[in-house]
């Protein structure tokens, strides 16, 4: 269930990088606007799929206040969930450590 989230998280962050990347430049570099509303609402979804998953995912996997305070910030911050992705790595190799055993 973590590489799920993992999986989200991914296409949340490339969403974040196609809006501020592309979309963005495009409108107000170019004057163009065209990528702004469907990349917006892409990226829309994505962002609520991220909360909708972590809210599904996280509890009960050992992720303490920290965890969840970390995670939830990756998701506001422009290469949040890149940056995040070690941690959730880590816990999901604890995690399958420990069924192993």
């Amino acid at each position: 269930m973590l590489r799920l989230f993992r999986y989200v998280a991914l296409v949340e962050g490339i969403t974040t990088l196609a809006l501020f990347l592309v979309a963005m430049p495009l409108k107000y570099v170019f004057d163009n606007p065209v990528l702004i509303r469907p990349v917006g609402m892409i990226h829309g979804i994505a962002f609520l799929a991220y909360i909708a998953v972590m809210l599904f995912v996280l509890p009960g996997r050992g992720f303490g206040a920290l965890g969840w305070i970390r995670t939830t910030l990756a998701a506001f911050f422009p290469f949040g969930t890149f940056l995040n992705d070690p941690y959730l790595r880590r816990r999901e190799a604890a995690l399958s450590a420990l069924r192993r055993v």
